[in-house]
C-alpha cells in the first residue's frame, strides 16, 4: 500500500519539544568563560565622528575589552548584498561599524565586552563619543533634494533606479479612453520576532576554528561572508542554527553583529554572547514597506485594464543591506498583481535616508503593491460605475494564459512567468465562502453606531528561489533514518514537513523518519537557506533526490555482496534482500548515506482572494472585523495543518501591518517608537473571526512535488482587502484610504474630512 503521508494533517513534531520548555535557544547557551556583549550604538542619526574616547569604561571592573573600528585592521569590513548585488550599490553597503560616520540612530559605535550584560550596559555609559551633527535626511523627499548627502562622493541619496517594463504604455495612455491618477503611500513596520535575534561565538585557538552559534535563515552565505571578512576558510567555520523564535524574512540576514561577536570572540580567545533586547530590536533589525507612489491607470470604459505607470519612492534608509533591494524591485515587477495588464511602466527610486536600513519582510514590494492596485480597481470601477467584483473577474488572468509573462526589471533584467492557475476561481470561491450576496447588503449601513463595509483583494505569491537546494539522508544503527537539510528553519514547521516527504519517497513508516536536521552548515555540502517562500518547494525536492540517490546507494551495495545488479534488489523494513532468497540485515549499513540536491531557476505562484467584513466606529475611528476568509491555491498541500497555520499567522501579521503597526521618526531622523508601548502589534483577541481555504486545483509545473510557496498569502492582500472594505463601510463620507496603516486617527480624520465636505457644499 502506498504511502499517503504527504497531504495528511500531521501534528508538528517540533511542538511538544518546544511546550515542554526543552528547545535550545541561543540565549540558552552558557560554555565557561563566557563574556557578554553590550553595543553602543548611536544616538545621532546623521553626524561625522570626531572622537571616541573608551578609557572610563575601562576603567569599570568586569570590563575586559572596548571594540571600536580602531581595533580592526585595515578597518571595519563592508557587508556585501546577497540579493541584487548590482554594482551601484556597492557605495551604499554598511561597515560592521561606523568609523567615519554616523547614518541612522542605531548603529553600532563600540562593542564593550564584560563578565554580565548590566556591567557592560554600565560600560557603554562611560564611553564619551563626540559627534559633528550633520543636516537629517528625514524621508525621500527631504533625500531628493540632495542638500545633505549620506554618502557625498557619490553626490546623490538614490543609490538606483528599477524599471519594470512591459508592452508600449506610453502608446497605450495616448490612445486610453479612461485614465485615473492616484497618489498613495505604505508605512514603515517589519518582522517583529518573539525572540529577538543573538549570536554566541567560540574561537578555538588551537584548531583555528571558530563556532557562531545562532544562525538563522542563510547561514551557508552568512558563512562565506563572514569568512572572508575574517580571514579564514570557510570550512574552518561552523555556523549552527539552534531553535529560532520567528524569521518572516528579516531575522538571520547578515547584520554587523554576526561580524562583531566573532571578531570579538578571536580577539580576546573567550567565548562571546549577545542578545539583543527589545528596543535595540525595534530600531535595528531590517525596516520595511516604507513606499509612496504616484500611479495611472488606463482602462477601457468597460473597466478592462490596458496600462499602469508611474513612479515608486522606497526608503531605504541608512545603507543597503544583504537584501534590501528585494522589495523595491517587487513592487515594481509586480504592481499589476494578478491582473492582464498588457503594458506596464514602473521606475522604483531607492532613497537612501538616515533611518535603519530595510530588508525584505513576508511578502516583500507584494503587500505595498497589492495595496496600490487593489484601492486602484476599486477606485477604477465606482468612477466607471462598474460592479468591483466584476470589474476583477474580467480583468483576472485564467488558466488558459498561463504561464504568462510579467514585466521585466532592470538593470537585473529580471524575467518571470506566472506559472499555473485559475484566477477568477479564488475570487469566485472567496465570495461563495463569505456569501458575498448577504454581507454585500450590508455596505454602507450603519448598525448600532457602527458603519459596515465589505472589501475585497486578489493577490499572487511568489516562491521557490533558486537555483538550487541540498539534502542528505543518512541509516542510523537502529534503522531509523535522518534527514540533513540545506534549508533552514524559521518556526515554519520543517522538521514535520521533510519527515512526510522522506517517508513517502522511501515507503516506510513516519516514525522511521527519527532526526530532521536543518541549518547547520556541517550536515550537507552547500544550502541556500529560507526566504521567498522556497524550503518546501526546494527542499522537499532535494530530498526526493536524496531518497532516489539513498535507495541506490544500498542497492549498489547489496548487490556487491550479492553478485548481482542493483535492481534485483529490494530494500525492506530490517532487510535487504537479493535474489535466490538471499538477504542481510540493514543495520549493518548503518552510516551509509547519500546527498541530493534539486535545481531551479523558475518561481512558483500560489495565488488566491481575500474578502472582509467590517464595522467601523466613525467617532473612535476603530475597525472591528466581523468576518475574514482567505482562499488560497497552493498546488499541493504536504500538511494542511501547518499550512493552515501558516495561513492564518500570515494574515495576522498582514492585518498587523494594515491597521496597528508603524514605526516612526522625526524630522532630525530621531526614532520615535523605540517599545512596545508605542509600536502597537496585534493580540489573539483583535482578530478572532478569520478564516481560510486551502485548494489544490493547479500543481506547480515545476518541481516534482507539484508544491507552491504558500507562507506569505495572508499578508500580502490584507492591506488591500482592509481599505477597500473601510471605503466601502464609510462611502457615505466620501472616504478613500490612500495610506497604510488605517489608524485610528487617520479613519477619524477621513471621516471628518468627509463631514466638512458636506456641510461645505
Amino acid at each position: 500500500m502506498k504511502n499517503t503521508f504527504i497531504g495528511s494533517p500531521v501534528e508538528r513534531r517540533e511542538d511538544l519539544r518546544l511546550l515542554r520548555g526543552r528547545g535550545q535557544y541561543v540565549d540558552d547557551l552558557a560554555p565557561e568563560g563566557l563574556l557578554y556583549a553590550v553595543i553602543l550604538r548611536s544616538s545621532v542619526a546623521h553626524g561625522r565622528i570626531v572622537s571616541i574616547d573608551t578609557s572610563g569604561a575601562l576603567q569599570i571592573a568586569g570590563v575586559h575589552a572596548v571594540i571600536t573600528a580602531k581595533d580592526m585592521p585595515g578597518g571595519p569590513p563592508i557587508i556585501p548584498m546577497r540579493l541584487q548585488p548590482l554594482p551601484e550599490f556597492k557605495p551604499f553597503e554598511q561597515p560592521v561599524i561606523a568609523h567615519d560616520k554616523v547614518r541612522y540612530v542605531g548603529e553600532p559605535i563600540a562593542v564593550v565586552l564584560a563578565d554580565s550584560v548590566a556591567i557592560g550596559e554600565d560600560a557603554i555609559e562611560a564611553i564619551d563619543v563626540k559627534i559633528e551633527p550633520l543636516a537629517a535626511v528625514a524621508d525621500w523627499q527631504v533625500a531628493l533634494k540632495n542638500k545633505s548627502l549620506l554618502f557625498e562622493a557619490q553626490g546623490s541619496n538614490r543609490s538606483l533606479i528599477f524599471s519594470a517594463r512591459k508592452g508600449d504604455a506610453l502608446k497605450a495612455f495616448t490612445d486610453a479612453p479612461y485614465v485615473r491618477r492616484e497618489r498613495m503611500r505604505t508605512g514603515r513596520h517589519y518582522g517583529l520576532t518573539l525572540e529577538p535575534r543573538g549570536v554566541m561565538a567560540e574561537w578555538d585557538e588551537a584548531s583555528g576554528r571558530l563556532t557562531v552559534s545562532g544562525a538563522a535563515k542563510v547561514p551557508f552565505f552568512n558563512r562565506r561572508i563572514l569568512a572572508k571578512q575574517i580571514g579564514l576558510s570557510e570550512d574552518a567555520i561552523a555556523m549552527v542554527e539552534n531553535d529560532v523564535g520567528g524569521g518572516y524574512g528579516a531575522r538571520g540576514e547578515f547584520y554587523p553583529e554576526d561580524f562583531l561577536i566573532p571578531f570579538s570572540a578571536r580577539y580576546l580567545n573567550r567565548p562571546v554572547k549577545w542578545i539583543e533586547d527589545r528596543r535595540e530590536n525595534l530600531m535595528a533589525m531590517n525596516h520595511a514597506r516604507e513606499t509612496e507612489a504616484e500611479l495611472e491607470v488606463a482602462c477601457t470604459r468597460d473597466g478592462t485594464l490596458i496600462a499602469i505607470r508611474g513612479a515608486i519612492h522606497t526608503d531605504m534608509g541608512a545603507y543597503m543591506r544583504t537584501n534590501g533591494a528585494v522589495g523595491a524591485r517587487n513592487v515594481a515587477q509586480f504592481l499589476s498583481g494578478p491582473y492582464r495588464v498588457p503594458h506596464v511602466a514602473i521606475d522604483a527610486s531607492l532613497w537612501m535616508t538616515n533611518k535603519t536600513p530595510v530588508g525584505t519582510y513576508r511578502g516583500p514590494g507584494r503587500f505595498e503593491s497589492n495595496f496600490y492596485i487593489e484601492r486602484l480597481i476599486d477606485m477604477i470601477a465606482d468612477d466607471l460605475g462598474i460592479d468591483r467584483i466584476e470589474m476583477r473577474r474580467r480583468n483576472l488572468i485564467t488558466a488558459a494564459e498561463q504561464p504568462y509573462p510579467i514585466a521585466s526589471v532592470q538593470p537585473t533584467d529580471a524575467r518571470d512567468e506566472y506559472d499555473s492557475g485559475d484566477y477568477p476561481a479564488a475570487l469566485d470561491r472567496v465570495l461563495e465562502e463569505i456569501n458575498w450576496p448577504a454581507v454585500s447588503k450590508l455596505q454602507g449601513r450603519l448598525v448600532d453606531g457602527k458603519y459596515h463595509g465589505v472589501g475585497i483583494a486578489c493577490f499572487i505569491e511568489g516562491g521557490a528561489a533558486g537555483p538550487k537546494e541540498t539534502a542528505r539522508l543518512e541509516l542510523n544503527a537502529d534503522c531509523s533514518i535522518s534527514v540533513f537539510l540545506g534549508t533552514s528553519s524559521v518556526g515554519q514547521g520543517v522538521e514535520t514537513v521533510f519527515a512526510q516527504i522522506a517517508a513517502d519517497a522511501l515507503e516506510v513508516p513516519i516514525e522511521r523518519i527519527r532526526h530532521v536536521h536543518h541549518g547547520s552548515t556541517a550536515y550537507v555540502s552547500d544550502g541556500y537557506g529560507a526566504y521567498h517562500s522556497r524550503s518546501t518547494v526546494m527542499g522537499g525536492s532535494a530530498v526526493l533526490e536524496a531518497a532516489k540517490n539513498f535507495q541506490a546507494a544500498i542497492r549498489a551495495e547489496g548487490a556487491k555482496r550479492f553478485g548481482c545488479e542493483p535492481r534485483d534488489i529490494a530494500i525492506g523494513e530490517e532487510l535487504v534482500r537479493g535474489p535466490y532468497q538471499k538477504s542481510f540485515p540493514l543495520v549493518e549499513l548503518a552510516g551509509i548515506s547519500a546527498e541530493g540536491a534539486f535545481l531551479n531557476k523558475k518561481h512558483t505562484y500560489s495565488y488566491g482572494a481575500h474578502a472582509v467584513h467590517v464595522a467601523v466606529d466613525p467617532k473612535l475611528g476603530r475597525i472591528e472585523i466581523i468576518d475574514y476568509v482567505m482562499v488560497q491555491d497552493v498546488g499541493r498541500a504536504v500538511n494542511p495543518l501547518t499550512l493552515r497555520g501558516q495561513m492564518i499567522g500570515s494574515l495576522v501579521q498582514g492585518l498587523g501591518g494594515a491597521v496597528l503597526e508603524h514605526l516612526q521618526y522625526d524630522e532630525d531622523g530621531q526614532f520615535l517608537t523605540g517599545s512596545l508601548a508605542d509600536y502597537l502589534l496585534p493580540t489573539a483577541s483583535d482578530f478572532p473571526n478569520l478564516r481560510c481555504v486551502i485548494t489544490e486545483d493547479f500543481p506547480s509545473p515545476i518541481n516534482p512535488l507539484g508544491v507552491k510557496g504558500a507562507g506569505e498569502g495572508g499578508i500580502i492582500a490584507a492591506g488591500g482587502a482592509m481599505a477597500n472594505a473601510v471605503a466601502n463601510a464609510l462611502k457615505s463620507f466620501g472616504a478613500e484610504p490612500r495610506q497604510l496603516p488605517l489608524t485610528p486617527t487617520y479613519i477619524w480624520e477621513l471621516v471628518q474630512a468627509g463631514r466638512h465636505k458636506a456641510a461645505a457644499e
